[in-house]
């Protein structure tokens, strides 16, 4: 996937696994594509980046890549710069860390700079745990929302709630939101403490994994069952 000097390259946007489900069995044989074609990278950590392209691609010379790491350390005026193999005809790879780029992952920023200079996004396809657990929950797909991580603080983690299930319940939105895996169990009790009894609660957790657990119930039917979450990769999903 090269191109000649007088046309850019594309930015393609490439999922991963979920964990550690073989590739194959959950990524579509373009994303094997992509990763044997492309050479320049932009990842969240180099080391799994390079295991997930030689497993997808373990004929793939490993010293012909090229990767810029970008994570909560990058600089952000250093940012542009991933870009620049594009500006002269070859194609850069966003490779997540765990699903789609630039969703609940980073990767927006440099999407957005691309679009500054008119370099062509190609998203491709692979799964999302937001967009799956949303699937599977049983509730409003309609209309959702995604809000990311609640805050650390017991009180405003505890307002926070209570104002995402208001919210749900004026506009009959669902409300998504995740925790560090290790947190999981305590923002469940909290959930249990805080919400009415009669507001839906999703938790699907390990989605795509052996493991997989996704169960829809009210608040009122989880105060007599304690699924057991802790350090489980987990989306949270709430209907008023």
């Amino acid at each position: 996937m090269s191109k000649s000097d007088k046309t850019p390259g594309k930015l393609y946007l490439i999922p991963t696994t979920l964990g550690g489900t073989a590739p194959l069995e959950v990524l579509p044989i373009s994303i094997k594509q992509a990763i044997e074609a492309i050479d320049y990278y932009i990842v969240e950590n180099e080391k799994t980046a390079r295991r997930f392209i030689k497993t997808i691609a373990p004929r793939k010379s490993q010293p012909s890549l090229h990767i810029e790491q970008l994570n909560k350390f990058t600089e952000p005026d250093t940012i542009p710069a991933f870009l620049d193999p594009c500006l002269k005809g070859n194609h850069v790879g966003v490779l997540s860390e765990a699903g789609s780029p630039a969703v609940a992952d980073p990767g927006a920023e440099v999407v957005r700079i691309a679009h500054e200079k008119n370099i062509q996004v190609v998203p491709l396809v692979g799964p999302s745990s937001l967009i799956l657990a949303l699937m599977a929950s049983g509730l409003n797909g309609q209309n959702f929302c995604f809000h990311g991580y609640l805050p650390i603080d017991a009180t405003d983690r505890k307002k926070s709630l209570k104002a995402l299930e208001r919210s749900s319940r004026e506009i009959n939105q669902t409300q998504l939101f995740i925790e560090t895996p290790y947190r999981n169990d305590k923002l469940f009790q909290d959930l249990v403490k805080v919400l009415s009894p009669s507001t839906l609660l999703c938790i699907a957790a390990d989605i795509t994994l052996p493991g997989e657990y996704i169960r829809t119930k009210s608040i009122e039917e989880w105060r007599h069952e304690t699924p057991d979450l802790h350090k489980r990769p987990a989306i949270f999903l709430l209907l008023a």
